[in-house]
């Protein structure tokens, strides 16, 4: 099948490279020149491990290719996916659709035969529908269907989540759409995937609803291990046996320094906002995005707290910058909210990311990059890990301790044990373990 992807960002490279590896024939389209020029000569804007790989292959076979023409993408194509950003809108949290709809002017005006307009990016309830409007008014004469296709891709996991996912959602209104959508997806059948069928709202919904239920299960967490440390409770533990519960399950109950990314915060934010304008409030919602905004600015206190109350001339060694690990990704991340609130109080902050400090240095402009996890802390007044890459996960303690002025150590992703650190003369500070 032919298609074209319309937004060479994290969804759109991400779904054309897996589309091509099932087989279909597929053209990437992007206004931004630059990043055309760069993918046909092989290079990859963001961090997504194997896409590369990906890339390459799906180029050399024939089957993707990358163009800033639109209009001769868009009239040989059956499918057509919009899969540009729809960030939160300034001073009000809606969810940004101007992008969306310039796409659907000028896909509508290239249509030849009938055509498939696949909403991918993330859209309100109802933007299906205006997209649908946008193209009959611009080519009355256009035969099309316009379907929801929401993307659940996990930064870092996003080729085997497209190629294995828990299920495939797709919102069409009338059976030729309906088709064609099933033969795209057709390689997923042996992999047994549930493929849902419904109708465009529900769509939408689906993937707004799944979002602000997974930030709020994180929320929710991290809201007890604040009563742990309360109460003597270690939240690991509590975690685990809430999670052996069928009911509740195990992901995102892992307490840390709140949640960020590309999705969680613009998204909860605009389910908020959708809500509230269709006169249904989401108080439970609402309350996640109060409370996860809140709980970042807080973690900078708890490093202050760790280094006796100030931090005024001191220095700080941060590890990691990303909102999480295996992506480059410093959209909402917590360390945007930690590192100012340090600085403000007198700290200089060293900091060293595996992928993301070309990102970190478009907002954090007096961090001092380093060029590893030692030579961030050298000389630093203690030791804050706050985003879990692997990398991080077996420090060599007698090496740190020798490079730090103080042997204070801050782990915001509870990657080690407490006991273990604080044997090896290091005062230990984690997230709701006592």
């Amino acid at each position: 099948m032919r298609v074209a992807i319309i937004g060479t960002g994290y969804v759109g490279l991400v779904s054309g490279a897996c589309f091509a590896d099932f087989g279909h024939d597929v053209i990437c389209v992007d206004k931004d020149v630059s990043k055309i020029d760069a993918l046909m000569r092989g290079e990859i804007p963001i961090y997504e491990p194997g896409l590369d790989a990906l890339v390459a292959e799906n180029v050399e076979a024939g089957r993707l290719s990358f163009t800033k023409d639109l209009g001769d993408a868009v009239k040989n194509a059956q499918a057509v996916f919009i899969a540009v950003g729809t960030p939160s809108r300034r001073g009000d949290g809606f969810a940004d659709l101007s992008y969306v709809y310039a796409a659907s002017e000028e896909i509508a005006a290239a249509i030849a035969g009938y055509t498939v307009v696949v909403t991918k990016s993330t859209v309100p309830v109802g933007t299906g529908s205006e997209v649908e409007a946008i193209i009959k008014r611009v080519n009355p004469d256009a035969d099309f269907s316009v379907v929801s296709n929401p993307e659940f891709l996990r930064e870092g996991a996003a080729i085997e989540d497209f190629k294995r996912p828990d299920r495939v959602v797709v919102g069409a209104e009338d059976e030729r759409a309906r088709n064609v959508m099933k033969e795209l997806y057709r390689p997923l059948y042996l992999n047994e995937t549930p493929i849902l069928i419904t109708n465009r709202s529900t769509s939408e919904l689906i993937k707004y609803a799944g979002n602000a239920f997974l930030a709020t299960k994180i929320t929710f967490i991290n809201e007890m291990a604040d009563l742990c440390e309360h109460v003597g409770a270690n939240v690991q533990e509590v975690a685990r046996g809430i999670g052996l519960d069928g009911r509740i399950g195990s992901k995102f109950l892992h307490a840390g320094p709140g949640y960020g990314g590309s999705c969680f915060p613009k998204d909860t934010l605009a389910l908020v906002r959708t809500a509230q304008s269709n006169g249904a409030p989401t108080k439970i919602v609402e309350a996640v995005v109060e409370v996860n905004d809140r709980r970042k600015r807080q973690m900078a206190d708890r490093i202050i707290a760790a280094c006796g109350g100030s931090v005024k001339g001191k220095t700080i060694g941060l590890l990691g910058l990303t909102f999480k690990p295996n992506t480059d990704d410093m959209r909402d991340s917590p360390s945007l909210a930690i590192v100012p609130a340090l600085e403000e109080a007198g700290a200089v902050v060293r900091a060293f990311d595996p992928a993301g400090m070309g990102e970190a240095k478009e907002h954090l402009k007096n961090v001092v990059y380093c060029d590893g996890p030692y030579d961030a802390l050298d000389g630093a007044d203690a030791a804050v890990l706050l985003t879990e890459w692997d990398v991080f996960r077996a420090l060599d303690f007698d090496r740190i301790k020798s490079l730090l002025n103080d042997p204070i150590f801050v782990d915001l992703r509870n990657v080690y044990d407490p006991g273990t650190v604080c044997t090896l003369g290091f005062d230990y500070h984690s997230i709701g373990r006592g």
